[in-house]
């Protein structure tokens, strides 16, 4: 076995506007390489249109955070309702980096008992719908998420089954809005449109800072165009020297008054998972 390449995790950053910031997800994610996409740029000059600049940016984001090969990670869901009630869930993560096509993930339940062993498998798609399936113990049996069911909530969350697909590039048109402050960076601001028709959303707006390209806030609009729900990230970690990883999201309804918030925790890189621990008979052993 090749040896364990789990790097201390480097420079807490918190630079969020909210009192607390919260992949993929994602996200996780390969078309061109950020020097060939600057080297472009500057050859066009002011012939980029908002269009292209939108483009450019998401692919330079996706670049940057290839080559993780796999990751591992715990969670803490804290699920609290417009009152302020809360409940706690625990669960744990893995995902495989897999090359020409989009990630393969995993969510499991461990806490509390009712809802032990209930597991969720992704296999993203670059050009295709994902495919995603949701394991309930109690009835031993594995569920298939469907596209009219993938905007529902996962697991009484405030997050989508859509939402904890990891993002790929070939699956939304951008448009460059405008460069502005979010706290002591400057960020990027990008229109996302969904190229699903089956999305739950219309459009997603997206805060990602100029010099690592980070995601700090996601404004996500219904299908009627109303804003739904805000997405932030916080407390932002470097790993191996490249794969900023935030280590917690808080994800706002704006409908409800209720919220969800993903702490995650001990994010272990290149562990040697197997393609086989992403299966659907895999999920029915899940421990």
């Amino acid at each position: 076995m090749s040896p364990n390449h789990n790097a201390a995790p480097r420079r807490p950053i918190d630079h969020g506007w909210s009192k607390r910031r919260g992949p993929r997800v994602g996200s996780i994610s390969v078309l061109i390489a950020a020097l060939a996409c600057c080297s472009s740029t500057s050859a066009r000059g002011q012939e980029e249109t908002p269009q292209d600049k939108g483009l450019r940016i998401a692919q330079e984001s996706r670049d940057r955070n290839e080559g993780f090969g796999d990751f591992t990670a715990g969670l803490t869901m804290l699920l609290r309702d417009r009152h302020g009630r809360e409940s706690v869930r625990q669960m744990r993560f893995k995902v495989l980096e897999v090359s020409g096509d989009g990630d393969k993930s995993l969510f499991v339940f461990d806490q509390p008992r009712d809802v032990r062993g209930t597991a969720l498998l992704t296999h993203g798609h670059a050009n295709t719908r994902d495919d995603q399936w949701l394991y309930l113990p109690a009835l031993k049996r594995v569920k298939r998420i469907n596209a009219s069911t993938r905007s529902g909530s996962f697991m009484g969350s405030e997050f989508s089954y859509e939402d904890m697909s990891p993002p790929e590039v070939e699956e939304s048109t951008y448009k460059y809005l405008r460069d502005e402050p979010c706290g002591d960076l400057t960020c990027t601001v990008i229109e996302q449109v969904p190229l699903d028709e089956k999305s739950g959303y219309s459009r997603k707006v997206v805060w990602q800072d100029t010099g690592e390209l980070r995601t700090w806030k996601m404004e996500l609009y219904d299908r009627k165009d109303s804003h739904l729900k805000t997405l932030t990230f916080a407390d932002y970690r470097l790993y191996l020297d490249q794969y900023w990883r935030a280590q917690e999201q808080t994800m706002a309804n704006h409908l409800t008054g209720a919220s969800t918030v993903l702490k995650w925790t001990d994010f272990q890189f290149r562990t040697n998972l197997d393609d086989s621990e992403f299966t659907q008979t895999a999920l029915r052993r899940v421990r």
